[in-house]
């Protein structure tokens, strides 16, 4: 498999078990591919969700909170829980990380994401490997409507990434809820954003997580305009990240739009 750059949203779902608490055999995998697919040449880019949900477990508490302040407050401990986490699994295997926490405006004003870009490439040529969050400490709306699945596809977009991963609860695009129609079947390939593919998108599916279906369909968008493959897979099988890599047919594949020849 040739080099690439590539962008891994790890969804809430995927880091955490339901109580909120942190997946320690799962992240631990996790982090093992994707160190040997940076020892592979891959330049690989993180956006991690699970702040809140990993501040709601280290505060053992029952529930999400539903207020901007406690959710502020559950962020900032959980990012440090998060962070702390990542930095020790992946200097097992002498990877460095770096933390970026980002705003929409960080991505909307042109000096903010110029810096962002720098900084990246920057960290990329020391061969770090960021990761990316919401800063949800104080982007109070970002909190409200932000999703990691449309940073993730920003981010991929302004980076010039070949391919988005991201990694959910679900192994893909169902043509129904899967959960609840057991004839659902899985959508392999999508080479276009059809009314047809759009209708099939659902709500968030768990309590700690704020991204569904319609949110990696946008991401997908973003990504597919952008000449960056995308692919939505199931999170509870890191090792489904090699043969994404190898270009099997894993969970559900947008294939980027190519530039129509004269």
């Amino acid at each position: 498999m040739s080099s690439k750059r590539i962008v891994v949203k790890l969804g809430t779902s995927t880091l955490t078990h339901p109580s909120g608490l942190l997946n320690l055999r799962r992240i631990q995998t996790l982090c093992q591919v994707l160190s040997d697919l940076k020892n592979a040449g891959h330049e690989v880019i993180m956006v991690s969700s699970g702040a809140i949900a990993m501040g709601v477990g280290k505060l053992a508490m029952n529930n999400r909170p539903t207020d901007i302040p406690t959710k502020q407050a559950v962020a900032a401990v959980g990012q440090c829980e998060l962070m702390y986490t990542y930095d020790r699994l992946f200097g097992e295997y002498n990877h460095t990380v770096a933390q970026i926490l980002l705003t929409g405006m960080d991505l909307q004003q042109e000096d903010r994401f110029m810096n962002f870009q720098n900084t990246i490439e920057r960290l990329l040529d020391l061969h770090v490997l960021p990761i990316i969050n919401e800063n949800d400490t104080i982007a109070t709306e970002e909190i409200v409507f932000g999703d990691n699945d449309t940073l993730a596809a920003v981010v991929a977009k302004s980076i010039g990434a070949n391919l988005l991963i991201l990694l959910s609860d679900i192994n893909g695009l169902y043509t129904a809820d899967p959960h609840s129609n057991p004839t659902a079947t899985l959508v392999s390939d999508i080479h276009e954003l059809s009314d047809d593919i759009l209708a099939l998108a659902g709500g968030s599916s768990t309590q700690f997580g704020t991204g569904g279906m319609s949110t990696k369909l946008k991401a997908a968008d973003i990504c597919m305009n952008a000449s960056c493959d995308m692919v939505i897979a199931n999170g509870a099988f890191p090792h489904l990240l090699y043969d994404i890599m190898n270009e099997d047919s894993v969970g559900s594949k947008f294939w980027a739009k190519k530039e129509k020849t004269i």
